[in-house]
C-alpha cells in the first residue's frame, strides 16, 4: 500500500489528504498550527518521515527551503520528496540544493485548491516537471497524481513559472486591483461580462488569497507580466481620456480586437463547442458528488436508492425545462442518462438512483 508523508495541514494539505485517502493512500501529517485528525497524526518530523514512500511538503514557498534542511538528515535514498508550490524555479533550486542526486526529488504544482474540491470540479490538473537527475521518481509522483484523479501535464519550471506570470499571478493583481478599488462583485444586474470578472476575484480571494505576495514576489517573471499589462491599461485609459491636443488614436486602440475572418456560423459552432466543453466538466463534477453522497449514505447505512427523492429530482428537472421554453419530456430523458451514468459510476445495479 502506497503510504505518503504530508508536511502542512492547512487548507490545500487537508484536501490534498482528503484526496489521497479517496485513492486508498495511507496518510501521515504534521502541523503545528493545523488541527490533524488523531488517525493521520504524527508526534514530530521523524515520526512523519519514517517508512513513508513519499514526503509531500505542503507549507508556504518561503518556508519550503527550511523545510527541506530540517527533514534531510532524517530521509532515505528510498523515499521521495515532493513540493506542491504555486512557483517552480525556488523550490527546484532548494530540493537539488538539499537533496541533489542522493534523496530522490521532483517539483511539482497542483492546479487545484479546496474551493474547487469542494465544488466537484474535473479534471483536476497536475504539472510535474521533468528531473533528468530523478527520472525514476518522477514516473512515480505521475502515477500518484494519475491515482488520485488528476491529468498530468509534464512541464519544465521555467515554462511553468512563465505560464504561471500570465495566468496565476495576473488573476490575483486584477483581483487585488478590483477589492482595493472598492469594485462592488454583487450587482444583480451585471452583464455577463462583469460577472466572469467577479468570480475570479472571489476565486482568488477564497480558494487561496494568502497565496498574493507568493505568486508576485517568488515568481521571477511576474514583475514583467504586471509591467505589460499596466502600461498597456495606462495607454488605454489615455485613448479613452482624451488627446489633449495630439493627435488622435487609431481607430483600433478604441475597440477591443475581434478573431479576424470570424463568420456566424463559425462562432456559433466555437460557442456550441465551448458549452459542450462546459457540460462535460459539469458531468465530472456531479459524478464526484454523486460518490460523496453514497459514501455518506453508506456510513448512514442509508441505501443508495430512494424512491421519493428521484421522483422530486425527475419533476423538478422538468418543471426547470418548462420554464425555460424545453421540452420538459426531452429534459427527462437527459436525466435518466445521467442517473444511468452515475449509476454506472458507483458500480450500482441497474436500477434507478437520486444522488
Amino acid at each position: 500500500m502506497t503510504n505518503v508523508a504530508l508536511l502542512g495541514y492547512g487548507r490545500f494539505g487537508a484536501a490534498m489528504a482528503s484526496l489521497l485517502r479517496d485513492a486508498n493512500v495511507d496518510v501521515r501529517a504534521l502541523d503545528d498550527r493545523s488541527h490533524v485528525p488523531e488517525d493521520m497524526r504524527a508526534t514530530s518530523l521523524p515520526d512523519l518521515v519514517r517508512g513513508r514512500d513519499f514526503v509531500v511538503v505542503a507549507v508556504p514557498v518561503t518556508a519550503m527551503r527550511r523545510a527541506f534542511g530540517a527533514m534531510r538528515p532524517l530521509l532515505s535514498p528510498s523515499q521521495i520528496v515532493v513540493d506542491v508550490g504555486s512557483v517552480k524555479l525556488g523550490p527546484s533550486a532548494a530540493m537539488n540544493e538539499c537533496f541533489g542526486a542522493e534523496i530522490p526529488w521532483v517539483a511539482t504544482h497542483p492546479l487545484f485548491g479546496p474551493i474547487s474540491l469542494s465544488r466537484g470540479e474535473r479534471p483536476l490538473v497536475a504539472v510535474v516537471c521533468p528531473n533528468a537527475t530523478h527520472p525514476a521518481a518522477v514516473d512515480r509522483v505521475v502515477k500518484l497524481y494519475e491515482r488520485i484523479g488528476c491529468t498530468v501535464v509534464l512541464e519544465d519550471e521555467a515554462t511553468h513559472d512563465r505560464n504561471m506570470a500570465w495566468t496565476h499571478a495576473l488573476a490575483f493583481f486584477v483581483a487585488k486591483g478590483m477589492l482595493d478599488a472598492a469594485v462592488p462583485l454583487d450587482i444583480p444586474y451585471a452583464p455577463p461580462s462583469f460577472q466572469a470578472l467577479a468570480r475570479t476575484v472571489e476565486a482568488a480571494r477564497s480558494d487561496a488569497g494568502h497565496l498574493y505576495a507568493a505568486l508576485h514576489r517568488e515568481n521571477p517573471y511576474a514583475a514583467e507580466a504586471r509591467r505589460k499589462l499596466v502600461d498597456a491599461l495606462l495607454a488605454a485609459d489615455q485613448n479613452l481620456s482624451g488627446t489633449d491636443g495630439m493627435a488622435p488614436p487609431p481607430s483600433s486602440a478604441l475597440v477591443l480586437p475581434s478573431k479576424a475572418g470570424t463568420q456566424a456560423l463559425r462562432e456559433t459552432r466555437d460557442l456550441i463547442d465551448d458549452l459542450d466543453r462546459d457540460l462535460v466538466e459539469l458531468l465530472g463534477r456531479r459524478a464526484q458528488l454523486a460518490r460523496r453522497a453514497a459514501r455518506e449514505k453508506a456510513k448512514l447505512g442509508r441505501p443508495v436508492r430512494d424512491p421519493e427523492r428521484e421522483a422530486e429530482l425527475l419533476d423538478a428537472r422538468r418543471r426547470w425545462a418548462a420554464e425555460r421554453e424545453l421540452d420538459p419530456a426531452s429534459v427527462h430523458e437527459i436525466f435518466d442518462a445521467i442517473l444511468r451514468f452515475s449509476r454506472r459510476l458507483q458500480h450500482e445495479e441497474p436500477t434507478e438512483e437520486a444522488d
